[in-house]
Protein backbone atom coordinates (compact mmCIF):
# COMPACT_ATOMS: atom_id res chain seq x y z
CA UNK A 1 0.00 0.00 0.00
CA UNK A 2 1.08 3.57 -0.58
CA UNK A 3 2.30 5.37 2.53
CA UNK A 4 -0.07 7.82 4.16
CA UNK A 5 0.37 11.39 3.07
CA UNK A 6 1.59 13.29 6.15
CA UNK A 7 0.16 16.60 4.93
CA UNK A 8 -3.49 15.69 4.56
CA UNK A 9 -5.98 13.09 5.62
CA UNK A 10 -6.48 10.01 3.47
CA UNK A 11 -3.97 8.15 1.35
CA UNK A 12 -1.51 9.55 -1.15
CA UNK A 13 0.69 8.28 -3.94
CA UNK A 14 4.33 7.52 -3.35
CA UNK A 15 6.89 10.14 -4.26
CA UNK A 16 9.15 9.43 -7.20
CA UNK A 17 12.74 8.46 -6.57
CA UNK A 18 15.53 10.88 -7.43
CA UNK A 19 16.58 8.58 -10.28
CA UNK A 20 13.07 8.48 -11.72
CA UNK A 21 12.76 12.25 -11.42
CA UNK A 22 16.02 12.64 -13.29
CA UNK A 23 14.90 10.22 -16.00
CA UNK A 24 11.60 12.00 -16.48
CA UNK A 25 13.26 15.41 -16.54
CA UNK A 26 15.70 14.14 -19.16
CA UNK A 27 12.82 12.74 -21.23
CA UNK A 28 11.07 16.11 -21.00
CA UNK A 29 14.24 17.96 -22.05
CA UNK A 30 14.69 15.65 -25.04
CA UNK A 31 11.07 16.16 -26.04
CA UNK A 32 11.59 19.93 -25.92
CA UNK A 33 14.81 19.69 -27.91
CA UNK A 34 13.27 17.49 -30.58
CA UNK A 35 9.97 19.37 -30.74
CA UNK A 36 11.62 22.79 -30.83
CA UNK A 37 9.46 25.57 -32.18
CA UNK A 38 6.81 23.06 -33.22
CA UNK A 39 5.62 23.06 -29.61
CA UNK A 40 3.46 25.75 -28.09
CA UNK A 41 5.82 28.44 -26.83
CA UNK A 42 4.44 29.13 -23.38
CA UNK A 43 3.99 25.48 -22.27
CA UNK A 44 7.38 24.63 -23.78
CA UNK A 45 9.08 27.46 -21.91
CA UNK A 46 7.38 26.33 -18.70
CA UNK A 47 8.46 22.73 -19.29
CA UNK A 48 12.05 23.83 -19.87
CA UNK A 49 12.04 25.68 -16.59
CA UNK A 50 10.64 22.64 -14.80
CA UNK A 51 13.26 20.30 -16.28
CA UNK A 52 16.03 22.67 -15.20
CA UNK A 53 14.45 23.03 -11.78
CA UNK A 54 14.28 19.26 -11.25
CA UNK A 55 17.94 18.85 -12.14
CA UNK A 56 18.98 21.74 -9.91
CA UNK A 57 16.80 20.76 -6.95
CA UNK A 58 17.81 17.09 -6.99
CA UNK A 59 21.44 18.15 -7.33
CA UNK A 60 21.39 20.11 -4.07
CA UNK A 61 23.06 18.34 -1.17
CA UNK A 62 21.06 17.94 2.05
CA UNK A 63 17.70 16.71 3.22
CA UNK A 64 15.88 19.97 3.83
CA UNK A 65 12.18 20.39 3.24
CA UNK A 66 11.20 23.87 2.08
CA UNK A 67 7.76 25.04 3.22
CA UNK A 68 6.28 28.36 2.07
CA UNK A 69 3.65 30.33 3.97
CA UNK A 70 1.55 32.09 1.34
CA UNK A 71 -1.43 34.28 2.00
CA UNK A 72 -3.29 37.47 1.37
CA UNK A 73 -2.82 40.79 3.12
CA UNK A 74 -4.16 40.71 6.68
CA UNK A 75 -4.40 36.92 6.90
CA UNK A 76 -1.87 36.85 9.76
CA UNK A 77 0.65 34.88 7.72
CA UNK A 78 3.72 36.61 9.20
CA UNK A 79 2.31 36.29 12.73
CA UNK A 80 1.85 32.58 12.10
CA UNK A 81 5.43 32.40 10.84
CA UNK A 82 6.73 34.05 14.02
CA UNK A 83 4.62 31.73 16.18
CA UNK A 84 6.07 28.65 14.49
CA UNK A 85 9.61 30.02 14.72
CA UNK A 86 9.16 31.15 18.32
CA UNK A 87 10.65 34.59 17.67
CA UNK A 88 9.62 37.87 16.07
CA UNK A 89 11.50 37.38 12.80
CA UNK A 90 8.95 38.69 10.28
CA UNK A 91 7.32 42.10 10.47
CA UNK A 92 3.57 42.00 11.00
CA UNK A 93 0.84 44.42 10.04
CA UNK A 94 -2.94 44.38 9.71
CA UNK A 95 -3.78 46.95 7.04
CA UNK A 96 -0.96 46.95 4.56
CA UNK A 97 1.62 44.41 3.37
CA UNK A 98 4.61 44.29 5.67
CA UNK A 99 6.50 41.43 3.97
CA UNK A 100 8.26 42.71 0.86
CA UNK A 101 10.95 40.03 0.53
CA UNK A 102 10.97 36.37 1.55
CA UNK A 103 12.24 35.50 5.01
CA UNK A 104 13.50 32.00 5.84
CA UNK A 105 13.81 30.21 9.15
CA UNK A 106 16.02 27.10 9.30
CA UNK A 107 15.67 24.28 11.86
CA UNK A 108 18.72 22.12 12.54
CA UNK A 109 22.44 22.58 12.10
CA UNK A 110 22.71 21.13 8.62
CA UNK A 111 23.88 23.94 6.31
CA UNK A 112 21.12 25.33 4.12
CA UNK A 113 23.06 28.15 2.49
CA UNK A 114 23.28 26.52 -0.94
CA UNK A 115 19.54 25.80 -0.92
CA UNK A 116 18.64 29.34 0.17
CA UNK A 117 20.98 30.77 -2.46
CA UNK A 118 19.13 28.72 -5.06
CA UNK A 119 15.86 30.08 -3.68
CA UNK A 120 17.36 33.61 -3.71
CA UNK A 121 16.16 34.17 -0.14
CA UNK A 122 18.46 36.69 1.49
CA UNK A 123 16.82 37.15 4.91
CA UNK A 124 17.62 34.05 6.96
CA UNK A 125 17.06 33.05 10.58
CA UNK A 126 18.59 30.06 12.32
CA UNK A 127 16.19 28.68 14.92
CA UNK A 128 18.14 28.31 18.14
CA UNK A 129 18.33 24.97 19.90
CA UNK A 130 16.64 23.18 17.02
CA UNK A 131 19.15 20.33 16.53
CA UNK A 132 17.02 17.93 18.53
CA UNK A 133 13.74 19.47 17.40
CA UNK A 134 11.42 17.16 15.42
CA UNK A 135 11.32 19.94 12.81
CA UNK A 136 15.09 19.69 12.23
CA UNK A 137 15.62 19.96 8.47
CA UNK A 138 12.68 22.32 7.93
CA UNK A 139 13.17 25.54 5.99
CA UNK A 140 10.11 27.75 6.53
CA UNK A 141 9.73 30.70 4.16
CA UNK A 142 7.44 33.67 4.79
CA UNK A 143 6.41 35.02 1.38
CA UNK A 144 5.21 38.48 0.37
CA UNK A 145 1.44 38.77 0.11
CA UNK A 146 0.20 37.39 -3.19
CA UNK A 147 -2.51 40.09 -3.39
CA UNK A 148 -0.13 42.93 -2.61
CA UNK A 149 -0.61 46.26 -4.37
CA UNK A 150 3.07 46.15 -5.23
CA UNK A 151 3.61 44.09 -8.36
CA UNK A 152 7.18 43.33 -7.27
CA UNK A 153 5.82 41.69 -4.11
CA UNK A 154 3.41 39.53 -6.09
CA UNK A 155 6.10 38.52 -8.57
CA UNK A 156 8.49 37.60 -5.77
CA UNK A 157 5.85 35.48 -4.07
CA UNK A 158 5.09 33.69 -7.34
CA UNK A 159 8.79 33.11 -8.04
CA UNK A 160 9.47 31.44 -4.70
CA UNK A 161 6.27 29.39 -4.90
CA UNK A 162 7.67 27.84 -8.06
CA UNK A 163 10.65 26.49 -6.09
CA UNK A 164 9.41 25.39 -2.67
CA UNK A 165 8.44 21.85 -1.69
CA UNK A 166 5.27 22.41 0.36
CA UNK A 167 2.57 25.10 0.14
CA UNK A 168 0.80 26.36 3.23
CA UNK A 169 -2.08 28.54 2.08
CA UNK A 170 -2.99 30.92 4.91
CA UNK A 171 -6.35 32.64 4.73
CA UNK A 172 -8.73 34.23 7.25
CA UNK A 173 -12.50 34.33 7.83
CA UNK A 174 -12.87 37.46 5.71
CA UNK A 175 -10.88 36.39 2.63
CA UNK A 176 -11.21 32.60 2.61
CA UNK A 177 -13.40 32.77 -0.52
CA UNK A 178 -11.24 35.34 -2.29
CA UNK A 179 -11.10 34.69 -6.05
CA UNK A 180 -7.38 35.49 -6.23
CA UNK A 181 -6.60 32.68 -3.79
CA UNK A 182 -8.82 30.09 -5.44
CA UNK A 183 -8.66 30.94 -9.15
CA UNK A 184 -5.07 32.12 -9.48
CA UNK A 185 -3.35 29.80 -7.02
CA UNK A 186 -5.23 26.87 -5.49
CA UNK A 187 -7.09 25.82 -8.65
CA UNK A 188 -4.00 26.27 -10.82
CA UNK A 189 -1.96 24.11 -8.42
CA UNK A 190 -4.58 21.41 -7.96
CA UNK A 191 -2.04 18.76 -9.05
CA UNK A 192 -0.03 19.62 -5.95
CA UNK A 193 -2.52 18.37 -3.40
CA UNK A 194 0.05 16.00 -1.93
CA UNK A 195 2.20 18.96 -0.84
CA UNK A 196 -0.54 21.40 0.14
CA UNK A 197 -1.82 22.49 3.55
CA UNK A 198 -4.72 24.92 3.87
CA UNK A 199 -4.88 26.97 7.07
CA UNK A 200 -7.80 29.11 8.23
CA UNK A 201 -6.07 31.58 10.53
CA UNK A 202 -7.64 33.92 13.10
CA UNK A 203 -10.36 31.42 14.02
CA UNK A 204 -10.51 33.08 17.44
CA UNK A 205 -12.59 35.77 15.74
CA UNK A 206 -15.36 33.23 15.04
CA UNK A 207 -17.86 31.52 17.27
CA UNK A 208 -17.81 27.75 17.45
CA UNK A 209 -20.73 27.41 15.02
CA UNK A 210 -19.34 30.11 12.76
CA UNK A 211 -15.99 28.35 12.64
CA UNK A 212 -17.58 25.07 11.58
CA UNK A 213 -19.57 26.80 8.86
CA UNK A 214 -16.57 28.68 7.46
CA UNK A 215 -14.38 25.55 7.54
CA UNK A 216 -17.06 23.52 5.77
CA UNK A 217 -17.52 26.23 3.14
CA UNK A 218 -13.77 26.49 2.57
CA UNK A 219 -13.48 22.71 2.16
CA UNK A 220 -16.29 22.87 -0.39
CA UNK A 221 -14.39 25.53 -2.33
CA UNK A 222 -11.25 23.41 -2.19
CA UNK A 223 -13.23 20.49 -3.53
CA UNK A 224 -14.34 22.68 -6.43
CA UNK A 225 -10.72 23.73 -6.99
CA UNK A 226 -9.67 20.11 -7.37
CA UNK A 227 -8.26 19.49 -3.89
CA UNK A 228 -10.46 16.65 -2.76
CA UNK A 229 -10.44 15.37 0.86
CA UNK A 230 -8.43 18.31 2.12
CA UNK A 231 -8.88 19.07 5.78
CA UNK A 232 -8.68 22.74 6.70
CA UNK A 233 -6.63 23.50 9.79
CA UNK A 234 -8.00 26.25 12.02
CA UNK A 235 -5.29 28.28 13.78
CA UNK A 236 -4.96 31.32 15.99
CA UNK A 237 -1.68 32.95 16.93
CA UNK A 238 -3.42 34.77 19.75
CA UNK A 239 -4.81 31.68 21.48
CA UNK A 240 -2.37 29.11 20.06
CA UNK A 241 -5.28 27.10 18.70
CA UNK A 242 -4.22 24.63 15.96
CA UNK A 243 -0.50 25.46 16.06
CA UNK A 244 0.44 22.07 17.47
CA UNK A 245 -1.47 20.29 14.73
CA UNK A 246 0.21 22.46 12.09
CA UNK A 247 3.61 21.65 13.58
CA UNK A 248 2.66 17.98 13.44
CA UNK A 249 1.84 18.27 9.75
CA UNK A 250 5.14 19.99 9.07
CA UNK A 251 6.97 17.42 11.19
CA UNK A 252 5.42 14.65 9.12
CA UNK A 253 6.62 16.29 5.91
CA UNK A 254 10.14 16.62 7.30
CA UNK A 255 10.25 13.06 8.63
CA UNK A 256 9.12 11.52 5.35
CA UNK A 257 11.68 13.63 3.43
CA UNK A 258 9.69 13.19 0.21
CA UNK A 259 7.85 16.48 -0.07
CA UNK A 260 10.43 17.83 -2.51
CA UNK A 261 10.08 14.73 -4.69
CA UNK A 262 6.28 14.96 -4.49
CA UNK A 263 6.48 18.57 -5.62
CA UNK A 264 8.95 17.89 -8.43
CA UNK A 265 6.89 14.95 -9.64
CA UNK A 266 3.80 17.15 -9.72
CA UNK A 267 5.79 19.81 -11.57
CA UNK A 268 6.80 17.28 -14.22
CA UNK A 269 3.26 15.98 -14.62
CA UNK A 270 1.84 19.48 -14.90
CA UNK A 271 4.48 20.56 -17.41
CA UNK A 272 3.94 17.41 -19.49
CA UNK A 273 0.16 17.91 -19.41
CA UNK A 274 0.69 21.47 -20.59
CA UNK A 275 2.50 20.10 -23.64
CA UNK A 276 -0.24 17.57 -24.32
CA UNK A 277 -2.02 19.85 -26.79
CA UNK A 278 1.23 20.28 -28.74
CA UNK A 279 1.24 16.65 -29.90
CA UNK A 280 -1.34 14.21 -31.21
CA UNK A 281 -2.08 10.58 -30.45
CA UNK A 282 -1.86 7.78 -32.97
CA UNK A 283 0.66 6.85 -35.62
CA UNK A 284 1.17 9.10 -38.62
CA UNK A 285 2.91 8.34 -41.88
CA UNK A 286 3.01 9.00 -45.62
CA UNK A 287 0.25 7.02 -47.37
CA UNK A 288 1.48 4.73 -50.16
CA UNK A 289 -1.12 6.16 -52.50
CA UNK A 290 0.12 9.71 -51.94
CA UNK A 291 3.73 8.64 -52.52
CA UNK A 292 2.76 6.82 -55.74
CA UNK A 293 0.96 9.95 -56.93
CA UNK A 294 4.07 12.03 -56.22
CA UNK A 295 6.36 9.60 -58.07
CA UNK A 296 3.99 9.65 -61.05
CA UNK A 297 3.94 13.47 -61.09
CA UNK A 298 7.74 13.66 -60.79
CA UNK A 299 8.12 11.10 -63.56
CA UNK A 300 6.05 13.25 -65.89
CA UNK A 301 7.98 16.34 -64.84
CA UNK A 302 11.30 14.56 -65.47
CA UNK A 303 10.17 13.55 -68.97
CA UNK A 304 10.02 9.84 -68.25
CA UNK A 305 7.25 9.22 -70.83
CA UNK A 306 9.43 10.93 -73.47
CA UNK A 307 12.46 8.87 -72.46
CA UNK A 308 10.48 5.62 -72.44
CA UNK A 309 9.08 6.36 -75.89
CA UNK A 310 12.61 7.11 -77.11
CA UNK A 311 13.85 3.81 -75.63
CA UNK A 312 11.13 1.91 -77.48
CA UNK A 313 11.89 3.68 -80.75
CA UNK A 314 15.61 3.19 -80.26
CA UNK A 315 15.06 -0.55 -79.65
CA UNK A 316 12.95 -0.86 -82.79
CA UNK A 317 15.49 1.03 -84.88
CA UNK A 318 18.37 -1.09 -83.63
CA UNK A 319 16.34 -4.23 -84.17
CA UNK A 320 15.60 -3.20 -87.74
CA UNK A 321 19.22 -2.27 -88.28
CA UNK A 322 20.34 -5.73 -87.16
CA UNK A 323 17.54 -7.90 -88.53
CA UNK A 324 16.00 -5.87 -91.37
CA UNK A 325 16.45 -6.47 -95.10
CA UNK A 326 20.13 -5.77 -95.79
CA UNK A 327 19.45 -3.88 -99.03
CA UNK A 328 17.41 -1.17 -97.24
CA UNK A 329 19.27 -0.89 -93.94
CA UNK A 330 21.39 2.01 -95.17
CA UNK A 331 18.27 4.19 -95.40
CA UNK A 332 17.82 4.02 -91.63
CA UNK A 333 21.26 5.54 -91.09
CA UNK A 334 19.77 8.89 -92.10
CA UNK A 335 17.24 8.79 -89.23
CA UNK A 336 18.42 10.39 -85.96
CA UNK A 337 18.72 8.04 -82.97
CA UNK A 338 16.02 8.95 -80.42
CA UNK A 339 18.24 8.50 -77.33
CA UNK A 340 21.09 10.35 -78.98
CA UNK A 341 18.86 13.34 -79.55
CA UNK A 342 18.11 13.36 -75.83
CA UNK A 343 21.81 12.87 -74.99
CA UNK A 344 20.93 9.65 -73.25
CA UNK A 345 22.73 7.24 -75.57
CA UNK A 346 25.67 6.62 -73.21
CA UNK A 347 25.80 4.15 -70.37
CA UNK A 348 26.70 5.43 -66.89
CA UNK A 349 28.60 3.33 -64.41
CA UNK A 350 26.47 3.21 -61.28
CA UNK A 351 29.32 2.33 -58.94
CA UNK A 352 29.11 3.99 -55.52
CA UNK A 353 32.43 5.79 -55.94
CA UNK A 354 31.08 7.78 -58.90
CA UNK A 355 29.52 10.97 -57.58
CA UNK A 356 26.80 13.05 -59.19
CA UNK A 357 29.34 15.77 -59.87
CA UNK A 358 31.49 13.25 -61.75
CA UNK A 359 28.55 12.10 -63.82
CA UNK A 360 27.52 15.68 -64.58
CA UNK A 361 31.09 16.59 -65.52
CA UNK A 362 31.22 13.71 -68.04
CA UNK A 363 27.70 13.78 -69.40
CA UNK A 364 26.50 17.30 -68.68
CA UNK A 365 22.75 17.71 -68.85
CA UNK A 366 20.28 15.77 -70.89
CA UNK A 367 18.27 17.30 -73.70
CA UNK A 368 14.92 16.20 -72.31
CA UNK A 369 12.38 18.96 -72.94
CA UNK A 370 11.59 21.03 -69.81
CA UNK A 371 8.38 20.11 -68.00
CA UNK A 372 5.19 21.82 -69.05
CA UNK A 373 3.43 24.10 -66.56
CA UNK A 374 0.80 21.40 -66.04
CA UNK A 375 3.50 18.89 -65.06
CA UNK A 376 5.05 21.31 -62.58
CA UNK A 377 1.63 22.04 -61.13
CA UNK A 378 1.02 18.29 -60.76
CA UNK A 379 4.25 17.96 -58.75
CA UNK A 380 3.26 20.83 -56.50
CA UNK A 381 -0.20 19.37 -55.99
CA UNK A 382 1.17 15.89 -55.21
CA UNK A 383 3.65 17.35 -52.71
CA UNK A 384 0.88 19.29 -51.02
CA UNK A 385 -1.25 16.18 -50.81
CA UNK A 386 1.57 14.32 -49.11
CA UNK A 387 1.90 17.15 -46.61
CA UNK A 388 -1.85 17.26 -46.06
CA UNK A 389 -2.36 13.51 -45.71
CA UNK A 390 0.71 12.96 -43.52
CA UNK A 391 -0.12 15.94 -41.31
CA UNK A 392 -3.79 15.09 -40.88
CA UNK A 393 -4.73 15.05 -37.22
CA UNK A 394 -1.54 16.78 -36.06
CA UNK A 395 -1.52 20.08 -34.17
CA UNK A 396 -1.18 23.16 -36.34
CA UNK A 397 2.54 23.70 -35.78
CA UNK A 398 3.39 20.09 -36.60
CA UNK A 399 1.05 20.07 -39.60
CA UNK A 400 2.73 23.22 -40.91
CA UNK A 401 6.17 21.63 -40.40
CA UNK A 402 5.04 18.57 -42.37
CA UNK A 403 3.68 20.77 -45.15
CA UNK A 404 6.94 22.74 -45.31
CA UNK A 405 8.99 19.53 -45.44
CA UNK A 406 6.89 18.31 -48.36
CA UNK A 407 7.79 21.32 -50.54
CA UNK A 408 11.19 20.81 -52.23
CA UNK A 409 13.05 23.59 -54.02
CA UNK A 410 11.97 23.48 -57.68
CA UNK A 411 15.38 24.28 -59.16
CA UNK A 412 17.32 21.70 -57.18
CA UNK A 413 14.58 19.16 -57.71
CA UNK A 414 14.78 19.57 -61.50
CA UNK A 415 18.54 18.97 -61.43
CA UNK A 416 18.18 15.87 -59.27
CA UNK A 417 15.47 14.45 -61.50
CA UNK A 418 17.64 15.00 -64.56
CA UNK A 419 20.56 13.30 -62.81
CA UNK A 420 18.33 10.40 -61.81
CA UNK A 421 17.38 9.86 -65.46
CA UNK A 422 20.99 10.13 -66.62
CA UNK A 423 22.21 7.68 -63.98
CA UNK A 424 19.64 5.09 -64.99
CA UNK A 425 20.67 2.46 -67.50
CA UNK A 426 18.43 2.63 -70.55
CA UNK A 427 19.94 -0.37 -72.29
CA UNK A 428 19.62 -4.10 -71.87
CA UNK A 429 21.10 -7.30 -73.15
CA UNK A 430 20.84 -7.77 -76.88
CA UNK A 431 18.21 -10.37 -77.79
CA UNK A 432 19.52 -13.68 -79.10
CA UNK A 433 17.18 -13.56 -82.07
CA UNK A 434 18.99 -10.47 -83.35
CA UNK A 435 22.10 -12.54 -84.11
CA UNK A 436 20.07 -15.42 -85.58
CA UNK A 437 17.95 -13.17 -87.78
CA UNK A 438 21.02 -11.20 -88.81
CA UNK A 439 22.85 -14.34 -89.91
CA UNK A 440 19.81 -15.57 -91.85
CA UNK A 441 19.45 -12.18 -93.54
CA UNK A 442 23.09 -12.33 -94.64
CA UNK A 443 22.63 -15.84 -96.04
CA UNK A 444 19.43 -14.84 -97.85
CA UNK A 445 21.08 -11.73 -99.21
CA UNK A 446 24.04 -13.80 -100.47
CA UNK A 447 21.61 -16.24 -102.07
CA UNK A 448 19.73 -13.41 -103.79
CA UNK A 449 22.95 -11.84 -105.05
CA UNK A 450 24.25 -15.22 -106.19
CA UNK A 451 21.03 -15.90 -108.06
CA UNK A 452 21.14 -12.47 -109.65
CA UNK A 453 24.73 -12.89 -110.76
CA UNK A 454 23.94 -16.36 -112.09
CA UNK A 455 21.06 -15.02 -114.15
CA UNK A 456 23.19 -12.16 -115.48
CA UNK A 457 25.91 -14.61 -116.52
CA UNK A 458 23.36 -16.80 -118.29
CA UNK A 459 21.96 -13.75 -120.08
CA UNK A 460 25.43 -12.59 -121.19
CA UNK A 461 26.30 -16.07 -122.42
CA UNK A 462 23.17 -16.17 -124.55
CA UNK A 463 23.79 -12.70 -125.93
CA UNK A 464 27.36 -13.64 -126.83
CA UNK A 465 26.08 -16.97 -128.29
CA UNK A 466 28.25 -18.93 -125.90
CA UNK A 467 27.43 -22.48 -124.90
CA UNK A 468 24.51 -22.74 -122.50
CA UNK A 469 25.40 -22.70 -118.83
CA UNK A 470 23.81 -25.70 -117.19
CA UNK A 471 21.31 -25.04 -114.37
CA UNK A 472 19.41 -27.35 -112.11
CA UNK A 473 15.70 -26.76 -112.44
CA UNK A 474 13.24 -27.22 -109.62
CA UNK A 475 9.96 -27.84 -111.29
CA UNK A 476 9.31 -25.02 -113.74
CA UNK A 477 11.79 -22.67 -112.06
CA UNK A 478 15.50 -22.50 -112.61
CA UNK A 479 17.86 -22.55 -109.65
CA UNK A 480 19.21 -18.97 -110.20
CA UNK A 481 15.68 -17.66 -110.30
CA UNK A 482 14.80 -19.49 -107.09
CA UNK A 483 17.91 -18.14 -105.39
CA UNK A 484 17.11 -14.56 -106.42
CA UNK A 485 13.40 -14.58 -105.72
CA UNK A 486 13.66 -16.82 -102.68
CA UNK A 487 16.41 -14.68 -101.16
CA UNK A 488 14.39 -11.48 -101.69
CA UNK A 489 11.00 -12.84 -100.59
CA UNK A 490 12.36 -14.74 -97.60
CA UNK A 491 14.49 -11.74 -96.60
CA UNK A 492 11.49 -9.43 -96.71
CA UNK A 493 9.38 -11.97 -94.81
CA UNK A 494 12.10 -12.40 -92.21
CA UNK A 495 12.34 -8.60 -91.91
CA UNK A 496 8.59 -8.41 -91.34
CA UNK A 497 8.80 -11.05 -88.61
CA UNK A 498 11.73 -9.16 -87.11
CA UNK A 499 9.70 -5.95 -87.15
CA UNK A 500 6.88 -7.75 -85.32
CA UNK A 501 9.30 -9.16 -82.75
CA UNK A 502 10.95 -5.75 -82.43
CA UNK A 503 7.61 -4.22 -81.47
CA UNK A 504 7.14 -6.81 -78.73
CA UNK A 505 10.71 -6.37 -77.52
CA UNK A 506 10.40 -2.58 -77.62
CA UNK A 507 7.35 -2.69 -75.38
CA UNK A 508 9.12 -4.99 -72.93
CA UNK A 509 12.27 -2.87 -72.97
CA UNK A 510 10.18 0.28 -72.46
CA UNK A 511 8.37 -1.32 -69.52
CA UNK A 512 11.67 -2.38 -67.95
CA UNK A 513 13.22 1.06 -68.39
CA UNK A 514 10.05 2.72 -67.10
CA UNK A 515 10.36 0.67 -63.89
CA UNK A 516 14.03 1.61 -63.59
CA UNK A 517 13.33 5.28 -64.13
CA UNK A 518 10.41 5.30 -61.70
CA UNK A 519 12.58 3.55 -59.13
CA UNK A 520 15.22 6.26 -59.58
CA UNK A 521 12.57 8.97 -59.49
CA UNK A 522 11.13 7.32 -56.36
CA UNK A 523 14.53 7.62 -54.69
CA UNK A 524 14.53 11.34 -55.43
CA UNK A 525 10.96 11.62 -54.15
CA UNK A 526 11.94 9.83 -50.95
CA UNK A 527 15.06 11.91 -50.44
CA UNK A 528 13.52 15.29 -51.19
CA UNK A 529 9.92 14.90 -49.98
CA UNK A 530 9.02 11.66 -48.23
CA UNK A 531 12.05 11.35 -45.93
CA UNK A 532 11.87 15.00 -44.72
CA UNK A 533 8.18 14.46 -43.97
CA UNK A 534 8.89 11.17 -42.23
CA UNK A 535 11.62 12.89 -40.22
CA UNK A 536 9.13 15.45 -38.96
CA UNK A 537 6.69 12.65 -38.11
CA UNK A 538 9.48 10.74 -36.34
CA UNK A 539 10.32 13.87 -34.36
CA UNK A 540 6.67 14.16 -33.43
CA UNK A 541 6.56 10.54 -32.26
CA UNK A 542 9.74 10.95 -30.21
CA UNK A 543 8.47 14.20 -28.74
CA UNK A 544 5.17 12.58 -27.82
CA UNK A 545 7.00 9.64 -26.24
CA UNK A 546 9.20 12.00 -24.22
CA UNK A 547 6.14 13.86 -22.96
CA UNK A 548 4.47 10.57 -22.03
CA UNK A 549 7.61 9.46 -20.22
CA UNK A 550 7.68 12.73 -18.27
CA UNK A 551 3.99 12.33 -17.52
CA UNK A 552 4.53 8.81 -16.22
Amino acid sequence: MSPRNPLRRGGGSSALSVEELGARAEALSQALEIGGDRLERQPAARAGEVADKVRERTGLVGGHTVVALAGATGSGKSSLFNALVGADVAQTGMRRPMTSTPTAAVWGSEPAGELLDWLSVGTRHQVEGSDGDPLSGLVLVDLPDFDSRESAHREEATRVLELVDVFVWVTDPQKYADAVLHDDYVAVLREYGAVTIVVLNQVDRLSSDGRDQVVADLERLLQRDGLADHEVLGTSTRTGDGLDELRARLRGAVEHSDAARHRLGADLRTAAEGLGSSVADGEHGVPDRARAELVDALARSAGVPTVVEAVARDFRMESWARTGWPFTRWVRAFRPAPLKRLRLDREVDGAPDITEHDVRAVLGRSSIPPPAPAARAAVDLASRRIGTSAGEGLPVRWADAVADAARPADRDLADELDMAVMRTSLRGRKPVWWALFGLLQVLLAVAAVAGLIWLVVIALAGWLQLPDIPTADVGPFATPFLLLVGGIVCGLLLAAIGRWLAGIGARKRAATVDKRLRRAIGEVADERVVEPVQQVLADHARTREGIRRALG
